[in-house]
């Protein structure tokens, strides 16, 4: 019988549902953004359109197993949580909830955001399931800000809230790829300040990726890890569509190598964030992140096992 209805549109065409046995990982859409960015207001559009731009991506690497990564983490897309953009206080509880279920199912969470923000609740979530979290943060900007009452939760202050409640460890938590002009001074003296290691652009291209991870890796001593990557990371000329871009960044070439290089980690959860889609020319950093979730999915492959042949 033809059907009548088409299913919702998921990434790379992968089943929708909650994750059940046997399942690895999932995908979760977080359509958030504070709405307070001076002119750059759309990362809520994100996972949409990192779905949209993932029907151009291919299952097969031919250089990395050639295998379906998807199929063999038994993956699903468990769709959008159900929220209200601009509203922290209801939208956050949503967040953390939707990220515990596919955690409780004994998945790995790999989230599209959303603007920087989104990181906290899902943080939240994986530090009540995995005591002992640490976070390797790769992003332009340290998210380490100071806040007061009135602005207390935005794209800048998520891993200022992770230390203060203690979601993460942040003696043995990294900053990575940090970059760029700021709006106020101290930036750097205020994330160490919290506990946090900060490599910067410079540091990481004069030790090198392998170099970088490799003393990260130690550092993490096998403890759940927290990966947050932001898209700015990248140079706006490979990712033009994110909330804040800042020059000098990743090409796409280091920011694959760079990921790559973090196998042998303990990933308990990702999210990728900032794609900002009104932003983005010809859907580019849409498109990089829709690669990325699958560079990831074969990270997951090789963590738990399941890259070797057959």
């Amino acid at each position: 019988m033809t059907a009548l209805f088409t299913p919702p549109e998921t990434f790379a065409g992968l089943p929708h549902g909650r994750p059940g046995a046997g399942c690895r990982a999932a995908v979760l859409g977080v359509p958030f953004d504070c709405g307070t960015h001076p002119f750059r207001v759309g990362a809520r559009q994100g996972p949409e359109h990192v779905r949209r731009q993932s029907k151009l991506m291919r299952r097969f690497h031919v250089s990395l197993g050639d295998f379906d990564p998807l199929a063999r983490l038994g993956a699903v897309d468990c769709g959008d949580v159900a929220l209200v953009p601009g509203r922290v206080a209801p939208s956050f509880p949503a967040i953390e909830a939707a990220a515990g279920t596919i955690l409780d199912a004994g998945a790995v969470p790999v989230a599209i955001g959303g603007d920087g923000s989104v990181s906290l609740p899902l943080m939240r979530a994986a530090a009540r399931r995995h005591p002992g979290l640490v976070a390797l943060h790769v992003d332009s900007h340290t998210d380490a800000y100071e806040y007061g009452e009135e602005d207390a939760y935005n794209a800048a202050t998520q891993f200022s809230h992770a230390a203060a409640e203690g979601l993460v460890d942040t003696a043995h938590s990294w900053h990575v790829g940090i970059r760029g002009f700021t709006y106020c001074p101290g930036v750097l003296a205020r994330a160490q300040g919290l506990g946090f290691r900060v490599v910067t652009t410079e540091d990481l291209f004069r030790r090198g990726f392998a170099q970088t991870v490799a003393e990260f890796r130690d550092d993490a001593a096998q403890r759940p890890v927290y990966l947050c990557w932001d898209m700015d990371v990248f140079d706006p000329s490979v990712a033009p569509g994110v909330c804040t871009p800042t020059w000098g960044g990743l090409s796409a070439r280091e920011g694959i190598d760079l990921l790559r290089e973090l196998s042998g980690l303990n990933i308990v959860a990702i999210d990728f964030n900032t794609v900002s889609p009104p932003q983005d020319v010809n859907d580019m950093a849409a498109h990089l992140c829709a690669h990325m979730v699958m560079e990831a999915m074969l990270l997951l492959c090789r963590q738990f096992g399941l890259a070797g042949e057959g």
